[in-house]
């Protein structure tokens, strides 16, 4: 007699065991990406972090040269619903190929704009960058889920975001040094185009390389879920359902509000940290610039390690949440140390900051794909994005307010509580890890498929 429990054969049915490979050339995939993302990190910074000098240079207040850095967010918002779709309809190679076409025209505009006069050529440049942003911010998860295992994901999107902080480091640590705040307008003239030239030949060589060796996906799915995934009939997905279930998704939807003040933080400390370290300590340009990149590269070490023990520990809800409070506890002890007179102390609570708010990224990336799926990658993070970005413009516009009439005390302990608030929200967050439990259910189908047939 056999006997076999219909529980089996209905999994069996739902979730066909399917072959599965991870290939070598993932990880070619994960750093032209990263290359491309680091590139246009670069110049989102390359203005900021030496403001007071691009100031002097293009006779701007401070206002315009925020705005230089908050276009990124601005384009973001209204573009980020079509190049979802574009994702989500052309494959990801395409959107890359796009994005990374964007970077180097917008790179090459600016190369042109290193003359007192040219403020609105250089604004055109950076806008040309910022909307190469909109087709970068969604690909790490969506390159993670397409190339790697499941035990890999959330390291392949750390890494993945690591790019995007790699780039900001740079940011904060290169311009400082290739454009020093001489006198001579025609000597900073020099050095201003140095810098765009430099910045134009990085995007042309990745653009080069995208369009040669970037691909689209692996011919063999990496893991059950992509599996799955790929099996779904055309017809069976609609991108505006998609999003509509995702807004009705409450857990998600809370993490994407938690996630945006996070980011949005984050997003307007690197606009301003030139301003805040100046105004404490005055002829310090290069120091805030490695200031900066104390914070991006301690978050480097914060995101590798945090996606290292998401693989490990699937213990979404619990990591995020530390993380918050951890950033909160940073950003207290910079707000507060800021004004002691020691640039070495702000060196440290700096790095404390960076190590957990940057690290905090792909952490945000990975819990929305377990929260949203099967839902596509690209459309939760694209969410996720939209809100940092709004978050963004309202906290630099708003820190920068504070800032002219308060000082960067009041401006940062604004910034704190936002985070606080971002920190309660995180607790309210439902954790529904439907990504695992998928994964769960066809490794449970291969052993009970074996296990509960008995011959008598």
């Amino acid at each position: 007699i056999i006997v076999a429990h219909p529980s089996a054969i209905d999994t069996a049915r739902l979730f066909p065991l399917m072959e599965t490979r991870l290939y070598k050339r993932r990880w070619v995939m994960l750093f032209i990406f990263s290359a491309y993302s680091m590139s246009n990190a670069f110049m989102w910074l390359q203005y900021g972090i030496i403001s007071n000098i691009f100031m002097r240079f293009y006779s701007i207040g401070t206002l315009a040269i925020d705005w230089l850095s908050m276009i990124y967010f601005l384009t973001y918002i209204p573009l980020i619903l079509p190049v979802m779709w574009l994702l989500d309809n052309r494959g990801i190679r395409d959107v890359v190929v796009v994005g990374s076409a964007y970077n180097c025209i917008g790179a090459w505009i600016k190369t042109g704009s290193a003359d007192p006069s040219m403020f609105a050529l250089t604004f055109f440049g950076q806008f040309v960058c910022s909307v190469a942003t909109v087709y970068i911010l969604g690909i790490p998860s969506r390159l993670a889920s397409l190339w790697f295992g499941q035990q890999e994901v959330s390291t392949a999107c750390s890494i993945g975001v690591l790019g995007n902080q790699l780039g900001i480091a740079i940011g904060f640590l290169v311009p400082p040094i290739l454009v020093p705040n001489v006198d001579d307008m025609d000597e900073l003239a020099h050095h201003i185009s140095i810098m765009f030239y430099i910045s134009a030949g990085m995007a042309t060589a990745i653009l080069v390389l995208v369009v040669i060796v970037f691909q689209e996906k692996p011919e063999i799915p990496p893991s059950q879920a992509q599996a799955q995934a790929r099996n779904m009939q055309p017809d069976e997905y609609s991108y505006t359902a998609s999003i509509l279930s995702l807004l009705r998704n409450k857990p998600f939807m809370l993490l994407v509000v938690s996630y945006g003040l996070n980011v949005g933080c984050f997003y307007a400390i690197s606009t301003l940290l030139n301003r805040m370290i100046i105004e404490h300590y005055p002829g310090e340009e290069v120091n805030a610039g490695r200031i900066g990149l104390t914070i991006v590269i301690a978050g480097m070490a914060g995101s590798l390690i945090c996606g290292i023990w998401l693989d490990k520990t699937k213990t979404y809800k619990q990591t995020t949440l530390a993380v918050y409070i951890l950033s909160l506890t940073g950003m207290l002890a910079y707000t507060f140390t800021l004004n002691l007179g020691h640039l070495w102390v702000v060196f440290v609570t700096a790095g404390v900051l960076g190590f957990f708010m940057t690290g905090y990224l792909p952490l945000g990336f990975e819990y929305a794909v377990e929260l949203t799926y099967p839902e596509s990658e690209g459309t939760s993070s694209g969410l996720l994005n939209c809100s940092a970005q709004i978050f963004g413009i309202i906290f630099t516009i708003a820190q920068g307010k504070i800032m002219d009439y308060w000082g960067t005390l009041a401006g940062n302990i604004f910034l704190c509580i936002f985070l606080l608030i971002g920190t309660v929200v995180t607790g309210f967050i439902k954790s529904d890890l439907r990504r695992q439990k998928a994964n769960q259910q066809v490794e449970v189908q291969t052993v009970s498929v074996s296990t509960t047939v008995c011959v008598t």
